[in-house]
């Protein structure tokens, strides 16, 4: 199998569609910036923003998984 040369522009979107990431702009404080940047180290501050979004989507799921899972043995007791 063959390599295909691409341009710049095909290659950032074949890799987005891959990984299912999408880009946006958004405003930071300037201290949650600095604290990111900070711990990021190897990985990027980016990525390490990426992952506390994704964790407090699950603790959210899960806060709301054990509220509905508590009312459901409250009425059964």
């Amino acid at each position: 199998m063959g390599l295909k040369d691409v341009g710049h522009a095909e290659f950032a979107t074949a890799v987005r569609e891959r990984l299912g990431k999408q880009r946006v702009s958004i405003m930071l404080d300037g201290e949650v910036l600095a604290f990111f940047r900070a711990k990021a180290g190897e990985r990027g501050y980016q990525t390490l923003i990426n992952q506390a979004l994704h964790d407090a989507m699950s603790g959210e799921r899960l806060e709301a998984t054990l509220r509905r899972v508590i009312r459901e043995e409250m009425r059964v007791a």
